[in-house]
């Protein structure tokens, strides 16, 4: 489970289809469409620090695995939750979707579900 480094995006599935089923607005899903932010993951054991680095804004994420933390959704919010580990990836279940991030191949690929659509994001490892 090392997943450490800083990501960049490389590419996208269902961006568009599973932004609006989440509520995002228009807008925000237009800016972010192409862009190619960085994630950044600094793990100490079981203690993570995940950030992603968008335009003008920095949205960072402090857990512990296994342990209840506040987190924040893509729109902002904060909610409470535990992010679990299992078979090597990451899972925390969000208000409106469930979330995986694990590590394939070098990359980070990080999948979202809700409803029947699914989101996924590969990015590749750049530090």
């Amino acid at each position: 489970m090392a997943f450490s480094g800083k990501y960049e995006v490389e590419s996208q599935e269902n961006y568009d289809a599973f932004m609006k089923l989440i509520g995002i607005p228009d807008e925000k899903i237009e800016k972010g469409r192409d862009f190619k932010y960085t994630t950044e993951v600094v793990q100490n054991g079981n203690e993570i620090t995940w950030s992603q680095l968008y335009p003008g804004h920095t949205a960072t994420n402090k857990f512990v695995i296994g342990q209840e933390s506040e987190i924040e959704t893509l729109n902002g919010k904060k909610f409470k939750t535990i992010v679990r580990l299992e078979g090597g990836k990451l899972v925390v279940d969000f208000p409106k979707y469930h979330h995986t991030s694990e590590i394939v191949g070098g990359k980070l690929v990080e999948t979202s579900v809700s409803e029947g659509v699914s989101f996924k994001r590969i990015s590749k490892k750049v530090a």
